[in-house]
């Protein structure tokens, strides 16, 4: 969600995104309410502590899952899949909580059934009423204002690009103003064409005979002297004026915008989990770590036995890996070499690797060698989702080689990640191939959601599991 101070995109956006998140919770008491009704249920205390529980919920949910961003027609159809995806998670929450706490036996099972397959339909049907009355009114021309950028760059393109996905703002780009560029800009991926209409000069006389009600500052860092100009020509005017940092000159990481005391500040490399997202992201992890476990303890067992009886040695390998803010963590794995290696210079696994065993080499290629992690993910050293975390050695290496590598640091180690189920995972024998992998690990920050993780793991249950790099 984009800060309020950020200008006029915030002030639509965040009233608008409020008044979802309360229609969603009304939404979720309400159906819930009325199915109490037509099967004759009384709408007891239980039933209302439920539907306030589902009420907050659904607002974290929705919105860690980025259910109250702006949709235009093309995504609709994603649109509905998160909502119901969101809702299953939601559901799978529910139940956690009524098994643990022993309430479940308290509601009865057709309401909450018919409840909770309900719902979603509910709530996409409110979203597609929102999305077209928001689209009747922006036929209809209400609340328009006519937009000029000054500066046709990449951050100009970006900005426009952005003001041009959101049309039930009422914004309305007219054109650009560059001292470089002439003729027209295309914007991607649609190609849509706006003139530049002339130079930085030029712009405070248009800006008045046309009545432009925003002009949006575009220009790069380096032309600190030409912003102060057209600053100074802009004052004779009374257009809003929005200066846009040129932050994107920077390797960005969950970038956001805050203050101190009063300062206005810019958080270039930052975790994606804070506060609600953070509380989320454990909440994923426990619930899922801890049924996965339930699942697979016989087969903990049996490889536990065939580690024991097939090589001498520790059944668990442990290794110290960095986790959380670069802080060291210890890594557990079932034993798939004759070695334990944990020291200043450790040697990655190679084809035909002759310290790996029989039984180990099987393991490691169907990487069930890692499901001893799913305890590092109950105590919160790591999580499921996340950066592979490497060994130290390896880490104190290539930090001094890639640039940004470090910020993967910037959260948990996870079992799996977007990297290794985009095929990078196994042994990197060139820097390329680790600057790749950091590239996907960097990727997934910037763009991390509940949806995602939940995309990685799915995905993974296909590509992650079985890999010929894996020696």
């Amino acid at each position: 969600m984009i800060n309020r101070r950020q200008g006029i995109f915030d002030e639509y956006r965040w009233l608008i995104s409020r008044m979802q998140w309360l229609l969603d919770g009304i939404v979720v008491v309400l159906v819930l309410f009325l199915i109490c009704l037509i099967y004759e249920e009384t709408f007891r205390f239980r039933f209302q502590i439920l539907g306030l529980f589902t009420f907050l919920l659904t607002i974290m949910i929705f919105r860690a899952a980025e259910l109250y961003q702006p949709w235009r027609g093309a995504d609709l159809a994603r649109m509905v899949r998160k909502v119901f995806l969101a809702w299953l998670v939601i559901v799978a929450i529910l139940m956690a909580a009524g098994y643990i706490t022993k309430t479940s036996v308290h509601f009865s099972r057709k309401v909450l059934l018919t409840w909770m397959m309900l719902t979603p339909v509910a709530l996409v049907v409110l979203r597609l009423q929102v999305y077209w009355g928001l689209r009747w009114m922006r036929q209809q021309g209400r609340n328009t204002r006519t937009v000029v950028i000054a500066g046709a760059g990449d951050l100009g393109r970006r900005l426009a690009k952005n003001v041009v996905d959101t049309p039930w703002l009422g914004m309305t780009l007219v054109g650009f103003f560059d001292d470089r560029v002439t003729g027209e800009v295309h914007l991607p991926p649609d190609h849509q064409v706006y003139p530049v209409l002339g130079t930085l000069d030029d712009m405070n006389e248009y800006v008045q005979a046309n009545q432009v009600r925003m002009v949006y500052l575009a220009l790069p860092l380096r032309a600190e002297t030409r912003l102060r100009e057209v600053v100074e020509s802009l004052q004779d005017t009374t257009t809003s004026v929005y200066y846009v940092p040129d932050i994107f000159t920077f390797s960005l990481l969950s970038s956001s915008l805050t203050d101190l005391r009063g300062i206005p500040l810019i958080a270039l490399w930052e975790t994606p989990f804070f506060g609600v997202n953070g509380w989320l992201k454990r909440v994923e992890d426990l619930v899922l770590a801890s049924l996965i476990l339930i699942l697979v303890s016989p087969l903990l067992v049996l490889i536990a036995l065939g580690v024991k009886l097939s090589s001498p040695g520790p059944i668990i390998f442990k290794q110290r890996r960095y986790g959380l803010d670069g802080h060291d963590i210890m890594v557990y794995k079932f034993r798939t070499m004759r070695v334990c290696e944990d020291g200043p210079a450790i040697c990655q696994a190679t084809k035909d690797d002759d310290r790996v065993t029989p039984l180990g080499r099987w393991l490691r290629r169907t990487s069930l060698d890692e499901l001893p992690q799913f305890f590092n993910v109950l105590t919160g050293a790591m999580s499921i989702v996340g950066p592979r975390p490497h060994a130290v050695a390896h880490n104190e290496y290539y930090r001094r080689l890639i640039p940004g590598y470090m910020l993967r640091h910037k959260v948990r180690p996870g079992l799996t990640g977007w990297a290794q189920i985009n095929g990078w995972r196994g042994e990197t024998e060139t820097l390329e191939k680790m600057e790749k992998r950091v590239e996907f690990d960097l990727d997934y920050l910037r763009n991390w959601s509940l949806w995602f993780d939940l995309k990685i793991i799915f995905l993974t249950i296909f590509r992650g599991f079985i890999d010929r790099h894996a020696y």
